[in-house]
């Protein structure tokens, strides 16, 4: 190889390498001998360790297993490479079946694990289990496949599939599975339905192969739902089904066994909870910090941390970078362990694509998504320590022999590359290796685009060909990296599980009344979609109520919204045409939950003409307070004052209880209580609450581009956030945070 500055030529052998025999094979006799050195170069003796979560982690390391004709081809991936392969999983999701899960118990979110076991599959390992091979091997595979992909349609509750999953499968299918895997999947099935040791878990939006998974975890938890299971049963039940379908033993690590959320905090001052929302509520502003608040102390295993100190090779995969790959790196001592290993070949796989929600909108530029520079930024500044340490460096993807027609489609739905700015990346203390570790040739076939796990592997491989023979990037030397105990940049304690908020919540609302009686479930739903609503939230409301059309008697003077918070009577209402528009109905319980938080404060409202004569066609609206004894209110008598003045209202000088607002000719504004409810639904989910982005769209521009008027208005807004998230929602005002 050949020197080029103080670097080696490594993306030129990556090519070549990966682009052997193919029509982009442009390498010279000299650099495709070597290429031959590579493909030849043998890594069963390294020890390698891969970090992450979500498709971009199963895919490399075993090919995505819930594709369709994954059970064609699964010898593929990094567990091909390394007999001795350790892999980490990031365990706060909480969608779909996985959240549903977490409703009902104490448990991590388990859904990438399932993934992970698929893809970690080795056939031989099932040949040696069962003594099969041949046609009936690759039927097995194909029955496993279909088994632990099977997802339930929504509403679902016929149970019978659950305690026998072979009826998922077809009977040809079912005919090749042997009789010990049959008889365990129908236990394990059988765990979760009525008559079972286990609860009973109804069956509907749930993939089957969570459900078998969850239930071999509480098996061995000796069928106890009353606290989370602890790491060595996570793992026996993790190798049991492991064992089962062929995937080597004491090789997938969950990343902690204790349950937590992700919360995010945006660079407007909104800070939030959920991962699942992350890409639906539609923030319009770039993500600020991510953390993890975690049931108690999160530690990564033992095992785990030996693994990452003894690695010849570490590998952050690809994947969600919020929520699933900082948040590994988070966990307590495990950024120290991989910094603590000066040995190891350290690579950042970057992702094809920005994801929305995540990486659409970057903090130095919000009109377009991220530069791979930025993805490493993102690491320095939520990992604890900073990234320093932590790659050698960052793999992405060379887009030169992608279509301009196929990089068109993807722009028409949203997805934008995430492109190598090389110097950037290069001032960073990173090496960029940019390279087609995508195949062209199912971008031919499909039309879209994705890792490949043979190129991926490939370029690993010559990675660590090019370290071993010299090629490895000049490390800057730096002092050793002490983590301050506070750390921002770490996990923060939420002493509730999930399920018990859930429990709460229901419970709660229960004591309510709700007419009809499914408002009821569309709140209990939004409660769990917006987990920062508080219990004390839903204190101020009596129930919820449909008003036809003809009885409507709400003003439409201020808004046409179609949902509000009747004082008189304490109920939530909403108009009778918001039953045939669920999404809108969702938007407006979180305007009039929010206008309940008020509640009853108002002794006297008015409109007055000013002191003076001739007031030019203005007029000013008043409000009297009740005495505080007297009030229904979510604040205090503090609170309530700020809040006041946030939303415009003047104090008068002499009168405590008196505030007003002057308005000229036409002016309009939005009342206290028509507010605080708009900015309640905005803060929780930006797509329930349009009216207020219009409002709130003077926090897209930088302060210091704004006139002196316009310099107020931006700090009021940002105060009102600030009010929210502190006095409302309970988030600390910490510095960083």
């Amino acid at each position: 190889m050949k020197r080029s500055g103080n670097h080696f030529q490594i993306e030129h052998l990556v090519e070549a390498v990966l682009n052997s025999g193919s029509p982009y094979a442009t390498a010279s006799p000299d650099m495709r001998s070597l290429a031959e050195e590579v493909r030849s170069f043998d890594c069963g003796n390294l020890r390698a360790v891969v970090l992450g979560g979500g498709t971009g982690l199963s895919t490399v390391v075993g090919g995505n297993s819930q594709l369709a004709d994954w059970p064609s081809h699964p010898n593929v991936g990094l567990k091909q490479l390394f007999p001795c392969l350790d892999v980490v999983v990031c365990t706060t999701d909480d969608g779909r079946s996985t959240g549903k899960l977490l409703k009902h118990l104490p448990m991590i979110g388990i859904g990438d694990l399932r993934k992970l076991c698929l893809s970690m599959i080795l056939p031989d390992n099932i040949e040696k289990e069962y003594g099969i091979d041949g046609p009936q091997r690759r039927a097995l595979l194909r029955l496993i496949h279909r088994v632990f992909n099977h997802r339930f349609p929504e509403g679902s509750a016929d149970c019978r599939p659950v305690r026998d999953p072979l009826l998922v499968a077809p009977r040809s299918l079912r005919d090749a599975c042997p009789r010990p895997l049959a008889s365990l999947l129908r236990r394990l099935g059988t765990f979760l339905t009525p008559g079972g040791d286990g609860p009973t878990i109804t069956p509907g939006g749930h993939c089957l192969g969570n459900m078998l998974l969850t239930a071999a975890v509480f098996r061995e938890n000796g069928a106890r739902f009353d606290r989370p299971p602890s790491m060595a049963v996570l793992r026996a039940g993790i190798d049991c089904i492991a064992r089962a379908i062929g995937a080597q033993p004491g090789r997938l690590h969950p990343a902690t066994a204790t349950p937590g959320q992700l919360v995010f905090r945006y660079v407007n001052g909104v800070e939030v909870h959920g991962q699942s929302k992350s890409s639906t509520a539609r923030r319009g502003f770039p993500v600020e910090r991510v953390y993890a608040e975690f049931h108690a102390l999160p530690a990564a295993h033992a095992d785990v941390i030996r693994a990452v100190r003894a690695a010849d090779l570490i590998i952050l995969a690809p994947g969600s970078l919020y929520t699933s790959s900082i948040p590994v790196l988070q966990l307590p001592g495990l950024a120290g362990a991989i910094r603590d290993n000066r040995s190891a070949l350290k690579i950042l796989a970057a992702n094809f694509w920005i994801e929305e929600g995540e990486t659409d909108i970057t903090r130095t530029d919000r009109r377009r998504g991220f530069r791979v520079s930025e993805l490493v930024d993102a690491y320095d500044r939520n990992v604890p320590g900073g990234c320093s340490g932590l790659f050698d460096y960052v793999l992405s993807a060379n887009l030169e022999h992608i279509p301009g027609s196929v990089l068109r489609n993807y722009a028409l739905e949203g997805k934008r590359p995430i492109y190598l700015d090389r110097q950037h990346v290069e001032e960073a203390g990173v090496q960029p290796v940019e390279a087609t570790i995508f195949s062209v040739e199912h971008l031919k076939s499909a039309g879209f685009i994705h890792h490949d796990p043979k190129k991926f592997t490939l370029a690993v491989r010559t990675l660590l060909f090019a370290n071993r023979h010299g090629g490895r990037p000049g490390r800057r030397k730096s002092a050793v990296v002490r983590v301050r105990k506070n750390d921002p940049r770490g996990c923060n304690l939420s002493k509730q599980l999930l399920c018990d908020y859930w429990s709460a919540f229901n419970t709660a609302l229960a004591r309510k009344d709700f007419r009809p009686a499914h408002l009821r479930d569309s709140m209990l739903d939004l409660a769990w979609e917006n987990r920062d609503m508080r219990l004390e939230h839903l204190a101020f409301f009596t129930g919820a109520r449909i008003v036809s059309a003809d009885k409507w008697n709400r003003s439409v003077e201020w808004d046409n919204v179609l949902g509000y918070y009747d004082p008189r009577d304490r109920y939530l209402k909403f108009h009778r045409q918001l039953l045939d528009d669920p999404e809108r109905l969702k938007g407006n319980m979180l305007i009039a939950l929010g206008e309940s938080l008020l509640g009853r404060y108002i002794e006297k409202r008015s409109w007055i003409a000013p002191a003076g004569g001739d007031n030019w066609g203005s007029r000013c609206f008043e409000i009297q307070l009740l005495p505080p004894r007297r009030r229904a209110c979510f604040l205090n008598p503090q609170q309530l004052h700020d809040y006041l003045v946030l939303a415009r209202m003047v104090p008068h000088p002499r009168d405590a209880s008196t505030y007003r607002i002057t308005l000229n000719h036409n002016d309009g504004f939005l009342p206290p209580g028509l507010l605080f409810g708009l900015m309640y639904a905005w803060y929780l989910d930006n797509s329930y609450g349009p009216i207020m982005e219009i409002e709130m769209s003077i926090l897209h521009l930088q302060e210091d581009m704004l006139i002196p008027h316009q310099e107020q208005e931006h700090r009021r807004k940002k105060a009102l956030v600030d009010f929210f998230r502190r006095e409302v929602f309970g988030f600390p005002a910490q510095a960083g945070r």
